[in-house]
């Protein structure tokens, strides 16, 4: 009888879950410069995963490989068990589908109205009627509290509501992973908080899996259930947000009191 097994007087060992993400020994460069130099991170399921570093430091390339917008040199990205980067185009596209991603400020269609723009992923990858159309939008733009703006012109929304409005196409097809862009690049500090606030009151009404890359350390510690910091192409800590506040590394302490960087200033 196998150790564990009922009557043998000892425990059974539940086997570890498997992580919603993994990265895995991922490298990428770009015109001869290495951008990410072995990465190497897991984000389980229902987790707000948040990854801070400088500018240049290649978080938006990073996030980029996690829904397959770019290929990496070598290295892995695991969804669920199945490998993004070698499975069969068709399949990856089922696997991309899982996403929803909110690009920097928004990225809105600025020829098409808050409703339109919202319902723009709804009518090319669904079939549902302009009815159930009209009722998902109502219903993601109320997720992130624009109740009645849907006949409103994109260049008539101020920043936060563009985020807000770009959250809400993001979530439209029901994704079970949530990439953020910089949600408050530009924005004020009151307004960022109000994004903030929206990103975790999504989490906890939607159950999704979210990965957000800021340089706002405020936001990474309002929204963030662990924070890696990323630097040269690695990931050079992983941390709780308590526990990242006191970590002993130089630059992490010089980045959180917002002083230069020597590679900054060299």
């Amino acid at each position: 009888m196998a150790a564990g097994e009922p009557g043998d007087g000892g425990m059974a060992t539940a086997a570890p879950a498997r992580p919603k993400i993994a990265v895995i020994d991922l490298w990428k460069s770009f015109a001869g410069r290495e951008v990410l130099r072995g990465i190497n991170l897991e984000v389980p399921a229902g987790e707000s995963f948040v990854i801070v570093g400088g500018s240049g430091a290649g978080k938006s390339v990073l996030l980029k490989h996690l829904i397959g917008l770019i290929a990496p040199e070598r290295g892995h990205v695991i969804i669920d068990g199945e490998d993004l980067t070698s499975c069969e185009p068709a399949h990856c596209l089922a696997i991309r589908r899982k996403f929803g991603m909110s690009f920097q400020e928004g990225a809105l269609f600025d020829s098409m109205t808050v409703f339109e723009n919202i319902a723009f992923p709804l009518r090319r990858h669904t079939r549902s009627s302009e009815a159930e159309v009209a009722a998902r939008v109502r219903e993601c733009l109320a997720l992130v509290h624009l109740d009645k703006i849907e006949n409103k012109a994109t260049s008539d929304l101020s920043g936060g509501m563009r985020r807000r409005v770009g959250f809400a196409r993001a979530i439209a097809l029901q994704p079970e992973i949530l990439l953020f862009d910089e949600p408050d690049t530009g924005l004020d500090p009151i307004t960022s908080a109000v994004i903030d606030a929206v990103i975790v009151e999504m989490r906890e009404q939607l159950d999704v899996t979210m990965v957000t890359i800021t340089h706002n350390m405020q936001s990474a510690f309002r929204i963030a259930d662990r924070i890696a910091m990323l630097r040269n192409g690695q990931i050079t800590a992983v941390a709780q947000p308590d526990v990242f506040r006191s970590l002993a590394d130089p630059y992490i302490q010089k980045f959180l009191a917002g002083e230069p960087l020597e590679e900054e200033v060299a």
